[in-house]
């Protein structure tokens, strides 16, 4: 039996991780075909065996895995992440579990967790969690303090866009997001020629100001989760560097030790001439 040491050497080895890839890659694409009523009236079984094979494959590795690094398995959110999303494709999609089957795309997001550039995105993206909600905390102020102001301002006029709070605050949303916001403006200014002065100025604290807030923190989350990279690879090269200096050291200190005992044997056996 293959031991725990080469069970490790294995998955974490470049050309197993380059295989799962092109398997994901591949069951993405089956998974895409499927879609196809043509294509699975034609080839149907064979899309199916091979999605069959490929859930093997998954299995199989998170198996070797699971034995390679035993508990230590769970404490990487990154493996958690894959158990879980192969555990959802072996749940059996009938009856009532068959809306279960759309999950099984689900498969590709392993991608994130075998390419190192991926996770770092989601690494950067989840460091600025905490940031991105004090924004979007400030968002959601500043859109509601313009729905109260804009359903009392044109609610008569536009009773469409502006008649009560929740028509108002999907029509901000809108206009957030750029989507035929003149239209909306150009309907109010018929009645009341200043409003555009309401939508500039909520559109330059919103999309200009508080948006841009949301991408600064992730920018800086990725910059921050590049850095920690950068800093890790450093230490664990200089840890690396140390450890072959060591033994370089201790290779030269047997050395002299052996080239001294040498002399020392030579000394015996040549006594110096009386």
């Amino acid at each position: 039996m293959i031991s725990r040491a080469k069970a490790r050497e294995l998955v974490d080895g470049k050309r197993f991780q380059q295989f799962i890839i092109v398997v994901i890659v591949l069951n993405a694409l089956t998974l895409g075909l499927e879609t196809s009523h043509a294509v699975v009236g034609q080839i149907g079984g064979l899309l199916h065996a091979a999605d069959r094979i490929a859930l093997a494959i998954f299995v199989m590795e998170l198996g070797l895995r699971l034995y390679a690094y035993g508990w230590r398995f769970f404490r990487d959110p990154w493996n958690v992440f894959d158990l879980i999303i192969v555990g959802i494709a072996l749940v059996p999609a009938t009856g009532e579990f068959s809306v279960l089957r759309a999950l099984r795309v689900l498969r590709v997001l392993r991608l994130v967790s075998m390419v190192p550039s991926m996770r770092r995105v989601v690494n950067g993206l989840l460091a600025a969690v905490p940031g991105m909600a004090s924004i979007a905390t400030l968002l959601v102020l500043v859109i509601y303090v313009a729905a109260v102001m804009a359903t009392k301002l044109f609610g008569v006029e536009d009773p469409e866009n502006f008649g009560s709070l929740g028509k108002t605050l999907f029509t901000l949303f809108q206009t957030m997001t750029g989507e035929a916001w003149p239209e909306i403006a150009r309907g109010v200014m018929k009645d009341h020629p200043y409003a555009w002065i309401f939508f500039v100025v909520y559109i330059l604290v919103v999309s200009f100001a508080v948006l841009n807030l949301f991408i600064a923190v992730i920018v800086n989350g990725m910059e921050k989760e590049v850095t920690d990279d950068l800093r890790r690879d450093e230490a664990q090269h200089a840890a690396e560097q140390a450890a072959s200096d060591k033994v370089l050291l201790e290779e030269i200190r047997a050395l002299r030790r052996e080239v001294a005992e040498l002399r020392g044997s030579n000394d015996r056996r040549d006594p110096d001439p009386v």
